[in-house]
């Protein structure tokens, strides 16, 4: 049987609670115009893109996932004098502590850095395939890395409370806000990232020009883009090739913004029957493989003429194209002809723009190179502040050694008198020894052999040492002018260590090839 007896409606009080809940929620639901709460969600997540993911920071030039990178490779002690690890423990130990993100993206990260022909000087010493300008690299379970020498300069003294650390994304440790950068990094190894409605494309320059740029600075404040421009002649970038013109120089470096064009390196050689073009320099982001389609491509389709062959000789990672030309066939035009139609001539749009206190700016040279010393003036006073603080610690604790080797009868009677540890250190606190907690401590804790003539000549040496430290750290953090010494001395060490000549050369351009330069004289 069934039951036919209709519902009844629950009285006031009866039914179920949590529906009751649901109704009262819903009174407390806010109406808000979906027009304000798009622009806000999506003003939230365009920033979170360019602080967080796409931008670089002005003062270490890094993104976040390659900061992340270097000091979980730091972390784990993957240093240029110790073995390769394997490009995946690094991947899990970064997406597991500090960057929570996809493992593709944070080897693709790393395998740029550790790329010689993407960055300037990589901050990766890579083993195994890293790729190529056309190549992707092997998997992360086959490649091994470590940080590169250079890298070290990144990390130099970060241990020593330079910079501020906060906390991991699940709050189970620390990394670094940025790191101490004792290099222009941002300009050496330039950036590249695409944000929400905004870009940065930053080439790579020499450091060697760079550095003397930034010690002018140091030495000379008020300096502009243009006097810095007397150090920095332009790009320098890490496949070569040769800039034409100053006019997209300029622009970049007063404004942030400019275009400048790069040309291939090459050379038109006689042969027996017919000339050749060598191409030993390529332009940045490009692939001889690339180049070499194309032409092929452009031959075929009858827009580029009198090339018979196209071959790839490189070997040793040294560049070698070779172009042989039809009999007959001039050089210079082909050439002409390849600068015109083909990768052998690109623009590189520099768009220096980087994040300064957490805010996206474009940037001239002169601020990026204003914003780099203001840095690195923070981290010498703090590392400066925390050198002294451990000296002075240290010479309080020299000083009560000495003082104890003087007394050492007395206080060796007053420790077999205590009857424990505790009781021996309160002893020395007394008046008869006036020793500090500190002191008392360490006496307590004093090895035998301090107790010998060789060992107070030992710590005399040293408290003249901690003496000498003191005076020369204090007259740093007193002297502005001996401050900014500092950092152009440490800068300078270096230059001298890891800077080398220019691989860009800078050519004089004489403008867009016309319709003459690309067919050959007849009478």
């Amino acid at each position: 049987m069934t039951d036919d007896t209709p519902p009844q409606k629950p009285e006031d009080g009866d039914g179920d609670p949590m529906a009751a809940d649901e109704a009262a929620s819903l009174g407390a639901i806010d109406s808000i115009e979906i027009q304000h709460e798009m622009e806000q969600s999506f003003l939230d997540y365009a920033m979170s893109v360019i602080v967080s993911r796409a931008l670089p920071d002005v003062r270490d030039g890094l993104k976040p996932v390659h900061r992340r990178i270097l000091w979980a490779m730091h972390d784990a002690g993957l240093r240029p004098d110790r073995n390769h690890k394997k490009s995946a423990t690094v991947v899990g130990d970064v997406i597991g502590k500090y960057h929570p993100h996809g493992d593709q993206a944070v080897y693709d990260a790393l395998v740029r850095m550790g790329q010689g022909f993407s960055l300037r000087h990589p901050l990766v010493d890579p083993h195994g395939n890293f790729g190529s300008p056309s190549d992707p690299p092997a998997a992360y379970r086959y490649t091994e890395c470590r940080l590169s020498p250079i890298a070290m300069k990144m990390l130099a003294d970060i241990e020593e409370d330079t910079v501020d650390f906060v906390g991991t994304f699940d709050g189970s440790g620390e990394e670094p806000e940025v790191l101490p950068a004792r290099f222009p990094n941002l300009l050496v190894n330039g950036s590249q990232g695409i944000a929400v409605g905004m870009a940065t494309n930053i080439p790579t320059h020499n450091l060697g020009e760079v550095i003397d740029a930034s010690i002018h600075l140091l030495a000379n404040p008020d300096a502009t883009s243009d006097d810095l421009m007397e150090f920095v002649k332009g790009p320098d970038f890490p496949t070569g090739g040769m800039i034409m013109g100053r006019a997209g120089l300029v622009s970049a470096f007063r404004t942030g913004r400019g275009s400048v064009k790069l040309r291939a390196r090459a050379e038109i050689e006689e042969g027996p029957n017919n000339e050749r073009i060598v191409v030993t320099e390529i332009p940045y982001q490009t692939s001889v493989e690339g180049i070499s389609e194309k032409i092929a491509e452009l031959a075929i389709a009858g827009v580029l003429e009198g090339i018979r062959e196209i071959r790839d000789e490189r070997a040793r990672g040294e560049t070698r194209l070779v172009i042989e030309l039809k009999r007959d066939a001039p050089g210079n035009v082909v050439l002409n002809n390849l600068y015109k139609h083909t990768p052998l001539q690109t623009s590189f749009a520099v768009n220096m723009v980087a994040l300064v206190d957490g805010v996206p700016r474009t940037l001239t040279l002169r601020d990026a190179l204003g914003h780099y010393v203001a840095h690195q003036i923070d981290v010498v006073t703090r590392r400066s502040e925390f050198r002294l603080d451990k000296a002075r610690r240290r010479a309080h604790i020299v000083e009560g050694f000495l003082r104890a080797l003087d007394l050492i009868d007395e206080i060796i009677a007053a420790i077999r008198a205590s009857e424990d540890r505790a009781a021996a250190i309160t002893s020395l606190q007394a008046d008869d020894f006036g020793f500090s907690e500190i002191q008392a401590t360490e006496i307590v804790d004093m090895r035998l052999s301090t107790l010998t003539r060789l060992g107070r000549e030992r710590l005399e040496e040293e408290m003249e040492e901690l003496r000498a430290t003191i005076a020369e750290l204090e007259a740093i953090l007193s002297d502005d002018q001996k401050l900014r010494s500092t950092i152009a001395e440490e800068l300078g060490e270096i230059r001298e260590e890891f800077a080398d000549p220019r691989r860009s050369s800078l050519e004089h351009d004489d403008g867009d090839l016309d319709v003459e330069d690309l067919i050959d004289d007849e009478e």
